[in-house]
């Protein structure tokens, strides 16, 4: 495909836009040359530590593929997307964009600090690697014209190749794993001889005939997207969906077939490299939901013998509560200490949270050979998320979540004697920032199973260690018996490290360094002596750092953006936060044009919609938004913009908290002297598109907006949206106050609506701005509408990113930049 692009001049885009009409000329726009330049940078790599910790790669993705790779034909099967020539994923998980094609491998030596630059296929897209346990091997896939391929390489030349013969079925995921160590791999391949796919002659065979006979529950609009709709869909689904797996050896390359083709959705093998527990979909298939609320047939496969043992049937579930879960087994997994033993949760409470009952959940363990009756080793007050295991078979961590208090509770238990009072560990609100213990540190065991990281009696932590300062990342070494932590080390204020993982040298680990104008990349830290004089919250040893990664900075350019964190109050007293930044060669006392980005985020309590969150010490990146900033705008950024009460309830004043929220920036950006407040405009995306749309309508503070992939008509999403649980028939009234398509007349300022012609987020269907566009163009408005071609939810290709870009400067420039002033009627106050 290929596609004449055309640079807009300025001053003919602002013309376009007077005319009130659609260009003339084909193509795709190109916003000025100093953001294009920015637009296409690099992106800093990724790291990856490997599970000895003695070398880490870093993966590098493409910045964005090209429209022609992006319009690549797909089918829509049951929630997922998949591109029929090669059998490629064609979304990703939840439909919100396409998958990236790594554009470098590039393996460190942490002892050396040598480079290996990994040959990867030319003209095909790698995805991201997965370590085998020993560290000594990587592999990964590869789509390629044809297949998805599978690569393996080796850590110590870098040198990777193709194992041959194997293609690739990637459909539901669980795709490739290293199988009981790292010898093996468990993959999922497309069936031999499976003959030609469905054919389509372009004639219906019938209508689309859905029914409904009754039943109690809610069907949730989340479920719907991207579903079934005839005879042919479903063909293709059974089709398209079979897998046969496999067991590959990593070193000669030979594949053995094990079990029977089936529709697998997750696979997981067991510790033991024997035991692999499958859940297989079956007919027949729904029009309704996607694939993960088909019917499944769950079972443990031995792969030495090809027996398969039956776990459970479960049933259809269509009519599953609004943030509820489905009754029956879920949750499976298997115990990290034992060789094959599998452990799930049932829900007692029908997997509706409306219900009060003693305990939501229990959690029912079984061994091998899975014949005998599970043994239940433990109820949970709220929902039960899962286990994290340690090498110690009488210490599991068990995990409960309750939504409707933004709550969790982590206890620690013996799952061999469940009559043993649980400990506490942590029980706070999810809500939690400034008080939040972290994330468990884990390491895998040869066998390939994860636990968690232990040293004698103490596990180790890692945190984003949110301040009011910002985040300064930490990790803590946490005692097991005393249940005491001591911090071993914690970000300096002026940088931003994240924990990455430890290295084959005790004393010592890596970090992932950046600052304001230091580029990402890895450290090697070694722990020192002890420091008594260590304030509270610090960490309470010294440590020395040395540059292990020398990665470039792309856009040196860009360092003369200034950012700083403020902090200012909501008229009810609720705290709040932006980072405002200013365009290179910002003089100070000088007012700007500003755009303010936010997306709304909801909160049971005001003490935690407070917190700060991010960091003001992380390397300088700029979004399609911030590019603005080279065009002389200042950005008032990640507003807080929290939606706070009881999630049952808290969006009966969703849009007065709105229009508090933006109110306090703007008072408070204009406050600063930076800001000029006759000239603000403001944009968000997916919530935060609604969240402008509404301010556009509802308020007089800004002079236009932005407003991309959004969901303007609560109406259409009736079973819940964000957290609001109710459905539009039990607060009607709350469903239209959010709406602003129902307030249409008063969009009266301008307003430009950009939405991906393949959105397949069930909330924000591209109908939603083609219909908001109508009513306000309908009610003499001012509105420009721009659909993308085949974007999903995020905008992916290098084209559409260029026309978003372009469209929003114009569009800034125009009702923003340039406006005439306000008449004394129209001004704020």
């Amino acid at each position: 495909m290929h596609l004449r692009r055309t640079a807009w001049p300025a001053a003919l885009v602002a013309a376009t836009f007077l005319l009130g009409s659609a260009p003339a000329f084909a193509g795709y726009a190109v916003p000025p040359e100093n953001l294009l330049k920015v637009l296409k940078a690099p992106p800093p790599p990724v790291p990856s530590v490997d599970p000895t910790g003695r070398r880490l790669l870093l993966v590098t993705s493409q910045t964005y593929p090209s429209i022609a790779r992006v319009a690549q034909p797909y089918l829509k099967l049951a929630g997922v997307r998949l591109e029929p020539r090669n059998r490629s994923r064609h979304d990703t998980p939840g439909g919100y964009g396409i998958p990236a094609c790594a554009s470098d491998f590039t393996l460190v030596d942490v002892a050396s600090g040598k480079e290996t630059r990994v040959p990867l296929p030319a003209g095909a897209c790698p995805g991201m690697a997965l370590w085998s346990p020993d560290g000594r091997r990587f592999a990964f896939q590869n789509v390629a014209d044809e297949s998805v391929e599978l690569w393996i390489g080796d850590a110590a030349t870098g040198q990777a190749h193709k194992v041959p013969g194997v293609r690739l079925n990637p459909i539901f995921g669980s795709t490739v794993q290293w199988l009981g160590g790292s010898g093996a791999l468990l993959v999922k391949l497309v069936p031999a001889r499976q003959g030609p796919p469905p054919s389509d002659d372009g004639v219906p065979a019938g209508p689309d005939a859905q029914e409904s006979l009754g039943g109690k529950g809610e069907s949730s609009t989340y479920e719907a997207r991207d579903t079934l709709s005839s005879a042919l869909d479903e063909a293709r689904f059974a089709y398209y969906g079979a897998s046969q797996l496999a067991v590959v050896d990593a070193g000669s390359g030979a594949v053995r077939a094990v079990g029977a083709p089936a529709l697998y959705d997750e696979i997981d093998a067991a510790p033991d490299g024997v035991h692999v527990l499958t859940a297989a979909i079956r007919p027949p298939f729904s029009h309704a939901v996607t694939y993960q609320r088909f019917a499944h047939d769950v079972a443990v496969l031995d792969v030495a013998s090809n027996a398969a043992t039956p776990i459970a049937s479960l049933p259809l579930a269509d009519r599953v509560p609004v943030h509820g879960v489905p009754e029956g087994p879920r949750e499976f997994d298997w115990r990290a200490t034992d060789p094959a033993t599998l452990v799930w949760a049932e829900a007692l409470d029908r997997g509706d949270w409306n219900v009060e009952v003693p305990a939501r959940d229990r959690v029912l363990m079984l061994k091998a050979p899975f014949a005998g009756k599970p043994a239940e080793i433990a109820r949970t007050k709220q929902r039960f998320v899962g286990f994290d295991w340690t090498v110690q078979p009488d210490v599991a961590f068990l995990n409960e979540d309750d939504e409707n208090r933004h709550w969790r509770h982590t206890g620690i238990v013996d799952v061999d004697h469940p009559q043993r009072p649980a400990r506490v560990l942590w029980d706070l609100s999810s809500d939690e920032l400034y008080g939040d213990p972290g994330l468990f540190v884990y390491r895998r065991l040869p066998n390939g199973a994860t636990v968690v990281r232990q040293d004698g009696d103490a596990v180790y932590l890692r945190g984003q260690g949110a301040s009011p300062r910002g985040d300064r990342p930490f990790l803590d070494k946490l005692d097991l018996k005393s249940l005491r932590t001591e911090r071993l080390f914690r970000s300096s204020a002026d940088a931003y490290d994240q924990f990455l993982g430890f290295t084959a040298e005790p004393g010592r680990f890596l970090t992932w360094h950046q600052s304001v104008i230091d580029p990402p990349n890895a450290f090697v830290r070694a722990l020192g002596g002890r420091d008594a004089a260590a304030a509270q919250g610090e960490a309470q040893y010294a440590s020395t750092a040395s540059q292990l990664t020398r990665v470039a900075d792309p856009t040196p350019e860009v360092r003369q953006i200034r950012k700083r964190l403020v902090t200012y109050k909501r008229a009810d007293g609720v705290e709040l936060s932006f980072t405002l930044y200013t365009p290179p060669g910002y003089k100070e006392g000088t007012r700007l044009p500003a755009i303010l980005y936010a997306y709304p985020e909801d909160y049971a309590s005001s003490a935690q919609a407070g917190q700060v969150s991010g960091s003001q010490q992380t390397f300088t990146r700029l979004p399609y938004y911030r590019l603005l900033l080279l065009a002389g705008y200042a950005i008032i950024d990640n507003a807080s913009f929290p939606i706070v009460g009881d999630p049952k309830t808290a969006y009966d004043t969703y849009l007065e908290q709105l229009e508090a929220d933006a109110r306090a920036a703007v008072d408070k950006a204009v406050a600063l002297g930076v800001v000029d407040r006759d000239r603000i405009g403001v944009t968000g995306h997916s919530h935060g598109a609604l969240m402008t749309a509404n301010l556009i309508a509802h308020t007089d503070l800004f002079r236009a907006g932005v407003a991309t992939s959004g969901s303007y008509n609560k109406t259409l999403t009736p079973f819940g949206f964000q957290n609001e649980r109710r459905s539009v028939w039990q607060a009607r009234e709350v469903y239209l106050k959010a709406s602003p398509f129902f307030y249409a007349d008063r969009i009266k300022l301008p307003l430009l609506l950009v939405h991906g012609e393949d959105d397949a987020n069930p909330g924000t269907e591209p109908i939603q701005s083609r219909k908001l566009f109508q009513a306000i163009r309908g009610n003499g408005g001012t509105t420009r509408l721009v659909m993308l071609p085949h974007e999903p939810h995020w905008y992916t290709a290098l084209e559409s990113n260029e026309q978003v870009v372009a469209e929003m400067l114009a569009w800034f420039d125009r009702y923003v930049k340039n406006a005439p002033p306000r008449r004394p009627e129209q001004a704020a106050h």
